[in-house]
């Protein structure tokens, strides 16, 4: 690959400049419909979404009290192991299998604070998303990030898309945040990825585990959302990581892997795993 342009942080965009053709785009959606990618949006405290998202997500935290503290959580631990994986383990690549948008807290800001030669990869199928992406790259002129349009299951089209960006060559971090809820067969598109790249890769994983505070908004996510909602158990998550090196400490609730200050204590625990493993 050799030595990467040096990058710089993506400054904040201004979505009033989105191009009369993504304006056009985005209008094709169907606003009506909640889709899984605005509704995490908004829970996230994001502003890129519709009525039909926040409705659905207001729906949803009153069948599952538990979920904002699951959401904020889980984004803490999200920069907390980019974080680890840019200043520590020592990664510049970074393919994030994403539902999210690029606004705020996202990969490529956590690893280019601590490296700003970083390179990430974003994989998304959400056209909103897309729509998003497109603009950022055009208003920061940040040649370190790109976009994939691909399934999250699509493992083939992911890396295709990747190798565009970045040298597969070397060592990668395969962030998988707040999506693997959503995809049938998690171990094997794991599996496929990590087979894909070299020793010295990284995987960070969050997943929601079956909880009887959550049963409720269980069924009601698969009531109201097209997509279905999947929880496991720690066993489970085991498995996907098979052949893989734990990171210290392991498989916990995401509060518990590698705390910072200032970080939320939850003494009845979250029923939210959290796991960086890394490819001998």
């Amino acid at each position: 690959m050799g030595e990467p342009s040096r990058g710089r942080p993506v400054p904040p965009v201004d979505w009033r400049a989105v191009t009369a053709r993504s304006v056009a785009a985005v209008r094709m959606i169907d606003a009506s419909v909640p889709s899984v990618t605005r509704l995490w949006n908004y829970l996230v405290g994001e502003r890129d979404n519709f009525e039909a998202d926040r409705a659905a997500a207001k729906r949803l935290r009153a069948a599952a009290p538990l979920l904002p503290q699951l959401v904020h959580a889980g984004r803490a631990f999200y920069r907390r192991a980019v974080g680890y994986l840019a200043a520590e383990a020592g990664i510049r690549q970074f393919i994030d299998v994403s539902l999210g948008m690029p606004t705020s807290g996202v990969t490529h800001e956590a690893a280019q604070r601590a490296a700003p030669d970083a390179r990430v990869v974003y994989v998304t199928s959400d056209p909103v998303a897309l729509n998003h992406a497109r603009a950022l790259l055009r208003s920061s002129g940040n040649s370190t990030v790109s976009w994939v349009r691909a399934d999250a299951g699509d493992t083939a089209a992911i890396l295709a898309g990747a190798a565009q960006a970045l040298d597969l060559g070397e060592p990668v971090a395969v962030v998988m945040i707040d999506i693997l809820n959503f995809v049938e067969d998690p171990g094997g598109v794991i599996s496929r990825l990590m087979a894909a790249l070299p020793s010295g890769s990284f995987l960070a994983v969050l997943q929601v585990v079956r909880d009887e505070r959550l049963l409720a908004g269980e069924r009601r996510w698969n009531r109201i959302i097209r997509v279905p909602l999947f929880l496991r158990d720690r066993g489970e998550v085991a498995r996907w990581l098979e052949g893989l090196e734990l990171v210290e400490p392991g498989i916990v609730e995401v509060h518990q892997w590698r705390p910072a200050g200032g970080d939320r204590d939850y003494p009845l625990g979250l029923p939210l795993l959290g796991v960086v493993a890394r490819k001998p």
